[in-house]
Protein backbone atom coordinates (compact mmCIF):
# COMPACT_ATOMS: atom_id res chain seq x y z
CA UNK A 1 0.00 0.00 0.00
CA UNK A 2 1.21 3.88 -0.80
CA UNK A 3 2.02 5.48 2.23
CA UNK A 4 2.11 9.40 2.31
CA UNK A 5 4.83 10.89 4.24
CA UNK A 6 3.33 13.80 5.68
CA UNK A 7 5.60 17.19 6.94
CA UNK A 8 3.17 19.59 9.32
CA UNK A 9 4.13 23.18 9.71
CA UNK A 10 2.61 24.60 12.59
CA UNK A 11 3.32 22.42 16.14
CA UNK A 12 0.35 23.70 17.99
CA UNK A 13 -2.47 22.09 19.08
CA UNK A 14 -4.28 21.25 15.44
CA UNK A 15 -0.43 19.98 14.38
CA UNK A 16 -0.89 17.76 17.07
CA UNK A 17 -4.70 16.62 15.94
CA UNK A 18 -3.24 15.81 11.98
CA UNK A 19 -0.05 14.13 14.14
CA UNK A 20 -2.53 11.76 15.38
CA UNK A 21 -4.55 11.14 12.18
CA UNK A 22 -1.39 10.57 10.04
CA UNK A 23 0.24 7.87 12.98
CA UNK A 24 -3.44 6.37 12.73
CA UNK A 25 -4.02 6.07 9.22
CA UNK A 26 -2.18 3.13 7.76
CA UNK A 27 -1.68 5.14 4.37
CA UNK A 28 0.16 7.81 6.25
CA UNK A 29 2.99 9.04 8.78
CA UNK A 30 4.64 11.39 9.59
CA UNK A 31 8.16 12.13 8.14
CA UNK A 32 8.75 15.58 9.62
CA UNK A 33 7.60 18.50 12.46
CA UNK A 34 8.40 22.72 11.48
CA UNK A 35 7.53 25.74 13.98
CA UNK A 36 9.14 28.64 14.34
CA UNK A 37 9.48 27.47 18.02
CA UNK A 38 11.76 24.55 17.50
CA UNK A 39 11.17 23.59 21.07
CA UNK A 40 7.80 23.10 20.42
CA UNK A 41 8.28 21.27 17.41
CA UNK A 42 10.80 18.98 19.52
CA UNK A 43 8.27 18.13 21.95
CA UNK A 44 5.25 17.06 19.35
CA UNK A 45 8.55 15.20 17.50
CA UNK A 46 9.07 13.52 20.88
CA UNK A 47 5.45 12.43 20.95
CA UNK A 48 5.64 10.29 18.03
CA UNK A 49 8.68 9.46 18.05
CA UNK A 50 10.20 11.18 15.10
CA UNK A 51 13.70 11.67 15.32
CA UNK A 52 15.52 14.71 16.15
CA UNK A 53 16.70 15.58 12.47
CA UNK A 54 13.42 15.41 11.40
CA UNK A 55 12.91 18.76 13.03
CA UNK A 56 12.54 22.21 11.64
CA UNK A 57 12.23 25.63 12.40
CA UNK A 58 12.13 27.12 8.92
CA UNK A 59 9.50 25.26 6.19
CA UNK A 60 11.82 26.12 3.67
CA UNK A 61 14.63 24.02 4.71
CA UNK A 62 12.02 21.06 5.73
CA UNK A 63 11.30 21.15 1.78
CA UNK A 64 14.47 21.04 1.06
CA UNK A 65 16.18 18.14 3.46
CA UNK A 66 12.69 15.92 4.61
CA UNK A 67 12.00 12.96 2.57
CA UNK A 68 8.44 13.89 2.85
CA UNK A 69 5.25 13.98 0.15
CA UNK A 70 2.98 16.40 1.11
CA UNK A 71 2.21 18.97 3.76
CA UNK A 72 -0.17 20.12 6.36
CA UNK A 73 -0.40 23.53 7.06
CA UNK A 74 -1.12 24.07 10.46
CA UNK A 75 -0.59 27.82 10.87
CA UNK A 76 -2.15 30.87 12.51
CA UNK A 77 -5.06 32.27 9.63
CA UNK A 78 -2.26 35.35 8.25
CA UNK A 79 1.01 32.89 7.80
CA UNK A 80 -0.51 30.28 4.98
CA UNK A 81 0.39 31.52 2.00
CA UNK A 82 4.34 31.62 1.63
CA UNK A 83 3.94 28.41 3.07
CA UNK A 84 1.48 27.15 0.62
CA UNK A 85 3.38 28.84 -2.46
CA UNK A 86 6.74 27.26 -1.31
CA UNK A 87 5.09 24.08 -0.90
CA UNK A 88 3.33 24.53 -4.80
CA UNK A 89 7.19 25.30 -6.38
CA UNK A 90 9.03 22.36 -4.02
CA UNK A 91 6.00 19.94 -5.69
CA UNK A 92 4.73 18.99 -2.52
CA UNK A 93 0.81 18.49 -1.97
CA UNK A 94 -0.22 20.16 0.72
CA UNK A 95 -3.58 20.42 3.14
CA UNK A 96 -4.13 23.76 4.48
CA UNK A 97 -6.26 24.31 7.81
CA UNK A 98 -9.19 26.73 6.91
CA UNK A 99 -9.13 29.63 5.68
CA UNK A 100 -6.94 29.20 2.29
CA UNK A 101 -5.68 33.05 2.79
CA UNK A 102 -6.98 36.59 4.08
CA UNK A 103 -6.51 38.45 1.07
CA UNK A 104 -7.59 38.36 -2.99
CA UNK A 105 -3.63 38.90 -3.81
CA UNK A 106 -2.65 36.21 -1.93
CA UNK A 107 -5.24 33.75 -2.85
CA UNK A 108 -4.45 34.34 -6.82
CA UNK A 109 -1.21 33.61 -5.56
CA UNK A 110 -1.24 30.44 -3.94
CA UNK A 111 -4.14 29.24 -6.80
CA UNK A 112 -1.25 30.49 -9.83
CA UNK A 113 1.56 28.19 -7.86
CA UNK A 114 -0.69 24.90 -7.73
CA UNK A 115 -2.14 25.12 -11.65
CA UNK A 116 1.81 25.98 -12.58
CA UNK A 117 3.41 22.91 -10.60
CA UNK A 118 0.32 20.84 -11.04
CA UNK A 119 0.27 19.86 -7.27
CA UNK A 120 -3.05 19.20 -5.19
CA UNK A 121 -4.28 20.95 -2.47
CA UNK A 122 -7.01 21.04 -0.45
CA UNK A 123 -8.14 23.36 2.64
CA UNK A 124 -9.97 21.13 5.46
CA UNK A 125 -13.45 22.26 6.01
CA UNK A 126 -14.36 19.26 7.76
CA UNK A 127 -18.01 20.83 7.92
CA UNK A 128 -18.69 18.90 4.96
CA UNK A 129 -17.89 15.62 7.29
CA UNK A 130 -20.41 16.34 9.99
CA UNK A 131 -23.70 14.72 9.97
CA UNK A 132 -25.15 17.78 11.29
CA UNK A 133 -24.66 19.17 7.51
CA UNK A 134 -23.96 15.89 5.53
CA UNK A 135 -27.62 14.44 6.13
CA UNK A 136 -29.29 17.97 5.58
CA UNK A 137 -27.33 17.69 2.26
CA UNK A 138 -28.16 14.43 1.12
CA UNK A 139 -32.19 14.78 2.22
CA UNK A 140 -31.49 18.37 -0.54
CA UNK A 141 -29.70 16.14 -3.19
CA UNK A 142 -33.00 13.57 -2.83
CA UNK A 143 -35.41 16.25 -3.28
CA UNK A 144 -36.57 15.76 0.10
CA UNK A 145 -37.18 19.01 1.52
CA UNK A 146 -37.28 20.52 -1.76
CA UNK A 147 -35.11 23.37 -2.93
CA UNK A 148 -33.24 25.35 -0.64
CA UNK A 149 -34.99 28.80 -0.03
CA UNK A 150 -33.71 30.37 3.18
CA UNK A 151 -31.34 29.30 6.19
CA UNK A 152 -30.13 31.12 9.15
CA UNK A 153 -26.79 29.41 10.74
CA UNK A 154 -25.08 30.99 14.25
CA UNK A 155 -21.70 29.66 14.96
CA UNK A 156 -20.12 31.60 17.58
CA UNK A 157 -17.15 30.79 20.00
CA UNK A 158 -17.17 31.57 23.85
CA UNK A 159 -14.84 34.75 24.72
CA UNK A 160 -12.24 32.22 25.80
CA UNK A 161 -11.01 31.11 22.22
CA UNK A 162 -10.23 34.88 21.52
CA UNK A 163 -9.17 35.70 24.82
CA UNK A 164 -6.44 32.44 25.53
CA UNK A 165 -6.90 29.81 23.12
CA UNK A 166 -5.40 31.88 19.87
CA UNK A 167 -2.57 34.03 20.86
CA UNK A 168 -2.75 35.52 17.62
CA UNK A 169 -6.78 36.29 17.50
CA UNK A 170 -6.22 40.37 17.01
CA UNK A 171 -4.30 39.16 13.88
CA UNK A 172 -7.52 37.61 12.65
CA UNK A 173 -11.26 37.56 12.79
CA UNK A 174 -14.06 35.19 14.13
CA UNK A 175 -14.86 35.70 9.90
CA UNK A 176 -12.07 33.93 9.18
CA UNK A 177 -11.76 31.34 12.09
CA UNK A 178 -15.56 30.07 12.23
CA UNK A 179 -17.03 32.25 9.58
CA UNK A 180 -15.25 30.33 6.59
CA UNK A 181 -17.21 27.37 8.03
CA UNK A 182 -20.30 29.28 7.64
CA UNK A 183 -20.02 30.58 4.27
CA UNK A 184 -18.64 27.00 3.20
CA UNK A 185 -21.77 25.37 4.20
CA UNK A 186 -24.28 27.53 3.08
CA UNK A 187 -22.81 27.52 -0.26
CA UNK A 188 -22.57 23.68 -0.05
CA UNK A 189 -26.29 23.35 0.81
CA UNK A 190 -27.99 25.53 -1.46
CA UNK A 191 -25.77 24.48 -4.51
CA UNK A 192 -24.81 28.27 -5.42
CA UNK A 193 -22.54 31.14 -5.07
CA UNK A 194 -23.30 34.13 -2.99
CA UNK A 195 -23.97 37.01 -5.11
CA UNK A 196 -24.33 39.86 -2.93
CA UNK A 197 -23.84 40.54 0.98
CA UNK A 198 -24.59 43.07 3.67
CA UNK A 199 -22.95 43.07 6.92
CA UNK A 200 -22.92 44.66 10.45
CA UNK A 201 -20.90 44.18 13.13
CA UNK A 202 -19.81 45.94 16.95
CA UNK A 203 -16.47 45.37 18.35
CA UNK A 204 -15.73 46.82 22.05
CA UNK A 205 -16.13 43.61 24.43
CA UNK A 206 -12.82 42.10 23.65
CA UNK A 207 -10.98 45.20 22.96
CA UNK A 208 -11.81 45.36 26.96
CA UNK A 209 -10.15 42.26 27.17
CA UNK A 210 -7.06 43.07 25.36
CA UNK A 211 -7.47 41.77 22.06
CA UNK A 212 -8.21 44.14 19.36
CA UNK A 213 -10.33 42.45 16.62
CA UNK A 214 -14.24 43.09 15.90
CA UNK A 215 -16.76 41.05 18.41
CA UNK A 216 -19.84 39.96 16.37
CA UNK A 217 -20.83 40.01 12.46
CA UNK A 218 -24.23 39.39 11.58
CA UNK A 219 -24.50 38.84 7.82
CA UNK A 220 -27.25 37.89 5.16
CA UNK A 221 -26.01 36.44 2.11
CA UNK A 222 -27.90 36.20 -1.16
CA UNK A 223 -27.39 33.23 -3.66
CA UNK A 224 -27.07 34.01 -7.38
CA UNK A 225 -30.36 31.61 -8.04
CA UNK A 226 -32.17 33.80 -5.26
CA UNK A 227 -31.62 31.71 -1.78
CA UNK A 228 -31.44 33.91 0.63
CA UNK A 229 -29.51 33.41 4.63
CA UNK A 230 -28.37 34.89 7.77
CA UNK A 231 -25.43 34.43 9.26
CA UNK A 232 -23.80 35.42 12.66
CA UNK A 233 -20.06 34.72 14.15
CA UNK A 234 -18.97 35.99 17.31
CA UNK A 235 -16.32 35.30 20.02
CA UNK A 236 -17.94 36.94 23.01
CA UNK A 237 -20.37 33.76 24.22
CA UNK A 238 -20.04 33.81 27.57
CA UNK A 239 -17.50 31.19 29.12
CA UNK A 240 -19.84 30.01 30.95
CA UNK A 241 -21.55 28.25 28.15
CA UNK A 242 -21.89 24.37 28.52
CA UNK A 243 -20.04 24.02 24.87
CA UNK A 244 -16.74 26.30 23.35
CA UNK A 245 -18.76 26.63 20.08
CA UNK A 246 -22.75 27.78 19.95
CA UNK A 247 -24.23 26.74 16.47
CA UNK A 248 -28.41 26.56 15.50
CA UNK A 249 -28.75 26.22 12.10
CA UNK A 250 -31.78 25.92 9.87
CA UNK A 251 -32.32 25.16 6.36
CA UNK A 252 -35.97 25.87 4.87
CA UNK A 253 -36.71 24.48 1.37
CA UNK A 254 -39.57 24.65 -0.81
CA UNK A 255 -41.16 21.62 0.69
CA UNK A 256 -39.69 21.07 4.06
CA UNK A 257 -36.98 22.25 6.59
CA UNK A 258 -34.19 21.05 9.15
CA UNK A 259 -33.61 22.27 12.46
CA UNK A 260 -30.54 21.98 13.95
CA UNK A 261 -29.49 22.67 17.50
CA UNK A 262 -26.45 20.36 18.87
CA UNK A 263 -24.99 23.14 21.30
CA UNK A 264 -28.16 22.50 23.25
CA UNK A 265 -28.89 19.28 23.55
CA UNK A 266 -28.82 17.51 26.95
CA UNK A 267 -27.53 13.96 25.21
CA UNK A 268 -24.62 13.92 27.16
CA UNK A 269 -24.12 16.43 30.70
CA UNK A 270 -20.96 16.37 32.98
CA UNK A 271 -21.26 17.16 36.13
CA UNK A 272 -17.81 17.69 38.75
CA UNK A 273 -17.92 19.53 41.97
CA UNK A 274 -16.02 22.21 39.74
CA UNK A 275 -18.13 22.60 36.39
CA UNK A 276 -20.96 21.32 34.53
CA UNK A 277 -20.61 20.80 30.70
CA UNK A 278 -21.64 19.00 27.64
CA UNK A 279 -18.84 16.60 25.93
CA UNK A 280 -18.18 16.85 22.94
CA UNK A 281 -19.50 13.49 20.52
CA UNK A 282 -19.03 14.60 17.26
CA UNK A 283 -16.76 17.15 16.26
CA UNK A 284 -13.06 15.57 17.75
CA UNK A 285 -12.53 13.33 21.05
CA UNK A 286 -10.37 9.92 21.57
CA UNK A 287 -12.36 6.70 21.64
CA UNK A 288 -10.14 3.68 22.70
CA UNK A 289 -7.07 5.56 22.25
CA UNK A 290 -8.28 6.69 18.11
CA UNK A 291 -9.15 9.95 17.24
CA UNK A 292 -12.77 9.90 16.11
CA UNK A 293 -15.59 12.93 15.24
CA UNK A 294 -16.01 14.61 11.56
CA UNK A 295 -13.21 17.09 12.14
CA UNK A 296 -10.69 14.61 11.86
CA UNK A 297 -12.29 12.97 8.84
CA UNK A 298 -11.44 15.78 6.30
CA UNK A 299 -7.55 14.91 7.13
CA UNK A 300 -8.19 11.19 6.40
CA UNK A 301 -10.19 12.23 3.54
CA UNK A 302 -6.79 14.34 2.22
CA UNK A 303 -4.72 11.10 2.47
CA UNK A 304 -7.14 8.92 1.21
CA UNK A 305 -7.96 10.71 -2.28
CA UNK A 306 -3.86 11.56 -2.19
CA UNK A 307 -3.42 7.92 -2.53
CA UNK A 308 -6.47 6.75 -5.14
CA UNK A 309 -6.25 9.99 -6.90
CA UNK A 310 -9.60 11.42 -6.95
CA UNK A 311 -10.96 14.50 -6.18
CA UNK A 312 -11.05 16.50 -3.08
CA UNK A 313 -14.53 16.97 -1.77
CA UNK A 314 -13.32 20.54 -1.21
CA UNK A 315 -12.08 21.86 -4.31
CA UNK A 316 -9.67 24.89 -4.78
CA UNK A 317 -12.60 26.87 -6.05
CA UNK A 318 -14.72 26.35 -2.55
CA UNK A 319 -11.68 27.58 -0.88
CA UNK A 320 -11.29 30.46 -3.32
CA UNK A 321 -14.99 30.83 -3.38
CA UNK A 322 -15.16 31.17 -0.03
CA UNK A 323 -12.00 33.49 0.74
CA UNK A 324 -14.29 35.88 -1.55
CA UNK A 325 -17.19 36.06 0.21
CA UNK A 326 -16.28 36.91 3.28
CA UNK A 327 -13.71 39.46 2.19
CA UNK A 328 -17.12 40.85 0.97
CA UNK A 329 -18.48 40.77 4.14
CA UNK A 330 -15.59 42.78 6.17
CA UNK A 331 -16.31 45.54 3.32
CA UNK A 332 -19.99 45.74 3.62
CA UNK A 333 -19.18 45.71 8.05
CA UNK A 334 -16.77 48.51 7.27
CA UNK A 335 -18.91 50.52 4.80
CA UNK A 336 -22.53 49.70 5.87
CA UNK A 337 -23.63 48.94 2.69
CA UNK A 338 -24.38 45.98 0.58
CA UNK A 339 -21.59 44.95 -1.09
CA UNK A 340 -21.60 42.54 -5.07
CA UNK A 341 -18.91 39.57 -4.06
CA UNK A 342 -16.70 39.22 -6.93
CA UNK A 343 -14.88 35.93 -7.70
Amino acid sequence: MTVIKMGIVGAGTWGETHAFIYNDHPGAEVAAICDMNVERAKALADKFNIPGHHVFADHKEMLRSADIDAVAIVTPDFAHTRIAVDCANAGKHFIIEKPLTTSREEADEIVEAVERNNVRMMVDLHSRWSPLVAIPKKSIVDGDIGKPYSAYYRLNDIKWVATDLLPWAAKSSILWFLGYHSVDVLRWLFDDEVEHVYSVSREGVLQGEGVDTVDIYQTILEFKNGGIATMENGWITPNSNPNVNDMKLNITGTKGMFNIDPTHSQMMERFTETKADRPDLLVRHFIHGKPKGFAYESIRHFIDHLISGEPFYVSMEDAYNTTMVILAIMESAKTRTPVNVVY
